[in-house]
């Protein structure tokens, strides 16, 4: 029975299922020279080179957008309260 690659690409798109080390996941995620996304450590795509500044862009309007919907900006001014019962006229 042949055995399977642990890495490699299908489709462009890498994957790698070697059994993870610290050193191996700590280096992975901080790359210098290279661009905003690096292969994963283990799994299939791409994440975030933390070394990178538009990294950090990112995950701060993702952090700013989950905030947001989380309700954790009233901007809208009206106070509704989503127990009262609602009045409908249909004619």
């Amino acid at each position: 029975m042949a055995d399977k690659p642990q890495s490699g690409e299908i489709f462009g798109v890498p994957y790698n299922f070697e059994r993870p080390s610290i050193k191996r996941l700590l280096s992975s995620y901080w790359r210098p020279g290279e661009g905003m996304l690096v292969e994963k450590p283990f799994g299939i795509g791409y994440t975030l080179n933390l070394a990178n500044w538009r990294s950090w862009i990112v995950l701060g309007v993702a952090g700013a957008l989950f905030w947001q919907q989380r309700g954790g900006d009233d901007e809208g001014g009206i106070e509704t309260d989503e127990d009262d019962p609602v009045e409908v006229i249909v004619d």
